[in-house]
């Protein structure tokens, strides 16, 4: 147990750089800064140094598919996963530690020698992911072996296991038999630097346009085409709609006056930032029709923006998404029409909307935040118990 006046000393392990924004949708920088912040001092072991290594293993993945017309997930290789444990296993030695904590980790933790309790970070497992992206479509079985074996040696090896849904949580319990005593849920938060105040929030006032918004690096698993059918649907049902679409280019078939692109905001440009709070405050409802999503930063980010979400019944969206309070879940299946119904009614009804809006914010300010996500970890990490 750790002595109550002591300052708690946390080794952030990543073979990335978690000082980058852009690595994994900036959880790893978040929930570092959440760290440090809330629970201790945080040493940044990362990022694993010998980057040739990962174009040796990418290649090794190109060719694999070349050859077998199978897919090779390069960072499921045992071999990379022992390289990275023994030069963690390095760098932990030379410091003292309390508590060693990973995002999405699993490769760096699995073949790590320490005594020191571990936590790992996770939105998914590997076993959800097997056909279900199309990255972990049509493997070869040695790549669903190791990537198996990997993570359930890491998950075996760590003391708290924290995900961000129970469709992710579930798994480890029922694909990889992990204790369920360890394991815990606990809603990522919203990855801002600052969110608008809760008055600002709640003061935004609709127009006689439904102005949707769809945060999508890409146009065919979030669901790009069903957005815009979205978009021609209200039209035509008579209701003034624009969809700004941030993140990619919709291919060249889907152009509308009233479709707007902007291809890419870089969050650690000022002025880019600025224009995409500017988006997130203008809008009226985030529409996210994915295919597959393992949780959705997104959708905490439009919470504190007080945007009601309409988005697709998949994955580990329920972990951020609650139905009927900050946005609903449609069918997998449903179409355009379905989504244009459901905002049809929701716009159409002042009650309804501002309702909406302030269940966003309040879903926010309650759960969906880096602060109650560091404090929910301390209630459940023994490392965090005083004597």
């Amino acid at each position: 147990m750790l002595d109550s006046t002591k300052t708690l000393r946390i080794a952030f392990v990543s073979s990335y750089d978690p000082r980058n924004k852009r690595v994994w949708s900036g959880i790893p920088y978040y929930s570092a800064k959440a760290l440090a912040e809330h629970c201790g001092e945080v040493d940044l072991l990362g990022p694993y140094p010998y980057s040739f290594l990962y174009q040796f293993f990418r290649g090794l993945s190109y060719l694999a598919r070349k050859i077998t017309g199978h897919r090779l997930d390069q960072y499921s290789v045992t071999l990379l996963s022992k390289l990275y444990g023994s030069y963690f296993t390095k760098k932990l030695k030379k410091g003292t530690y309390d508590l060693i904590f990973t995002a999405s980790g699993s490769a760096e933790i699995a073949y790590l020698k320490t005594d020191i309790p571990i936590v790992i970070l996770a939105d998914t497992t590997f076993a959800n992911m097997i056909d279900y992206y199309p990255e972990y479509t049509n493997l070869l079985s040695i790549s669903k072996k190791m990537a198996w074996k990997t993570e359930r040696k890491a998950f075996e090896k760590a003391s708290l296991l924290l995900f961000s849904s129970e469709w992710a949580a579930n798994s480890a319990k029922e694909d990889y038999h992990i204790d369920p005593e360890k394991i815990y849920t606990i809603p990522l938060g919203a990855n801002l630097d600052s969110a608008p105040s809760h008055e600002k929030v709640l003061s935004k006032k609709k127009t006689d346009t439904s102005r949707l918004l769809s945060l999508a690096v890409n146009w065919e698993r979030k669901g790009g085409k069903i957005a815009f059918q979205t978009l021609l649907e209200l039209k035509k049902r008579g209701i003034k709609t624009s969809l700004t679409v941030i993140g990619c280019v919709p291919p060249s078939d889907f152009h509308d006056p009233d479709l707007i692109v902007i291809p890419f905001l870089n969050k650690n440009k000022p002025d880019e930032r600025v224009e995409l709070e500017h988006q997130l405050l203008q809008a009226d409802f985030l529409i996210l029709p994915t295919r597959a999503e393992c949780y959705g930063i997104v959708f905490a980010e439009a919470s504190a923006y007080g945007l009601p979400i309409i988005t697709t019944a998949t994955g580990g969206i329920a972990g951020a998404v609650k139905e009927g309070v900050n946005g609903f879940m449609l069918p997998l299946a449903a179409g355009g029409n379905v989504y244009a119904e459901k905002i049809a009614e929701i716009f159409n009804s002042d009650e309804q909307y501002y309702s909406m809006v302030a269940n966003c914010r309040d879903l926010y300010e309650e759960k969906l935040n880096w602060n109650t996500w560091a404090a929910k970890l301390k209630e459940v990490c023994p490392v965090f118990q005083k004597t």
